[in-house]
């Protein structure tokens, strides 16, 4: 072997830490000697096992390793190492005296990066050494470069999506409002003039009834053509059905009036402040506009909504948005019941009816709100993608992927509350909205 002492190595990376494995006690003298000389932090080992154990503890940036050891031989150690995450990555330089191609070969198929052939030399053994490092310390800078580049571009991804579905949101909500205030601007008008005229026309048939009843005291006897009308048209049960008539008119009225308002507080167009909303009037609103899809049908009997509402004060908030939220987990409860119902029968259903919960809290700084549905449920794998943008596991055509998205973002992002889901296959789904006071 030659030895030139006192090499030093420049442009490797500073206090490169190299462990020398070999069961030979001169090897490592002199191999340690010149590495020590060529200003690298050295460690020693007689075996493999030994070599194993120290870099559990520290991890060397380097590993010059002989093969033919006592117990574990050099290739059985590189491969222990190469199994090993944390140190599958750490460059491995047989040391051997048998330069054999199928030995080389087997090294370097076990993951070694190079061989270096006893004796050898000492210009040659830094070289080499030097050439790993430095190809090391490349692949090292590049991941960070690349996980650095992939982090910039995971965050641009994010805001761009949270960009898309603040557009998304705002094009949609401000489209609805103008449709729905202008709807109900036409409905109120009609309803409006209907609503006034009940009342008087309430007035007039009572008049009207006053004086007939006036008409029969005085002139019991009737002609027999007005004693036939009277019979023919039932006036008793005309008389006694009137005021009936008009207070059913008046109650379909209010409930067009009731609609309507809900709409308008439903589409709420919110500008940038938050104002102070009543959560369960927003909640109210949203069920009746969802009225129609909760209604018997001639596959299943109603879709039962069951509300537990607490006390709650009044929070600030956009709460056109907030019913947007509102909306988008009632649909998908809804949408799950549909789903919970194929195969089942009009009389299953009935036995175990589709439920929608509705439940609000208020703890020590935040108002609670639970949905939960007796569904189809979710996996786990389901749950985990639930909220990423563009998700969704309804047929082409029949979700965007969306809406989970965007209530979210609503949720955390406008309120500062959070939004979470409990789940499981056939068990239902739960969301549970937090929003802070």
């Amino acid at each position: 072997m030659n030895h030139k002492p006192n090499l030093k190595i420049s442009n490797v990376p500073e206090n490169s830490f190299i462990l020398v494995v070999d069961d030979t006690n001169t090897n490592l003298e002199i191999v340690f000697q010149i590495l020590t000389n060529a200003g690298f932090e050295v460690a020693t080992e007689v075996n493999g096992e030994r070599a194993l154990k120290l870099v559990e503890s520290r991890l060397p940036d380097l590993i010059l390793l002989d093969v033919m050891m006592p117990k574990i031989d050099g290739f059985e150690t590189c491969k222990k190492l190469k199994e090993n995450v944390e140190t599958s990555d750490i460059p491995v330089i047989f040391m051997t005296a048998n330069s054999d191609t199928d030995s080389k070969l087997k090294g370097l198929n076990i993951g070694a990066v190079d061989y270096i052939t006893k004796p050898f030399n000492e210009e040659e053994l830094l070289a080499r050494i030097k050439t790993h490092l430095q190809l090391r310390n490349l692949t090292k800078t590049l991941e960070k470069r690349v996980a650095e580049r992939t982090g910039a571009l995971s965050r641009a991804l994010k805001e761009l999506q949270e960009s898309q579905l603040q557009l998304v949101q705002t094009e949609k909500m401000s489209a609805l409002g103008q449709l729905v205030a202008g709807v109900a601007h036409e409905i109120n008008n009609p309803v409006g003039f209907i609503h006034g005229n009940l009342g008087h026309a309430s007035v007039y048939f009572q008049s009207m009834i006053n004086l007939i009843n006036l008409y029969q005291q005085h002139y019991p006897n009737p002609v027999p053509e007005i004693e036939e009308e009277i019979t023919a048209i039932d006036l008793q049960y005309i008389l006694s059905d009137v005021p009936n008539l008009i207070a059913s008119m008046k109650e379909g009225v209010q409930r067009i009036r009731d609609i309507s308002t809900s709409l308008r507080n439903f589409s709420r167009t919110d500008s940038d402040r938050k104002i102070f909303c009543n959560i369960h009037d927003g909640i109210d609103s949203t069920i009746m506009i969802l009225k129609h899809r909760l209604k018997a049908s001639e596959f299943r009997p109603n879709i039962e909504i069951i509300k537990n509402y607490n006390n709650l004060p009044e929070i600030e908030c956009f709460s056109g948005q907030l019913n947007q939220v509102f909306m988008n987990l009632l649909a998908n409860a809804i949408d799950a019941l549909e789903e919970s119902n194929l195969g089942r029968s009009y009389l299953e259903i009935v036995e175990n009816p589709n439920k929608i919960f509705i439940e609000t809290n208020l703890n020590k700084n935040y108002v609670s709100i639970r949905i939960k549905d007796n569904g189809v449920g979710m996996s786990a794998d389901v749950q985990e993608k639930i909220f990423d943008h563009l998700f969704t596991t309804k047929p082409i055509g029949q979700g965007t992927g969306l809406g989970l998205s965007i209530a979210r973002q609503i949720v955390v992002d406008k309120h500062g509350g959070t939004l979470e889901v409990n789940s499981a296959p056939e068990k239902g789904s739960e969301f549970i909205i937090n929003l802070p006071i």
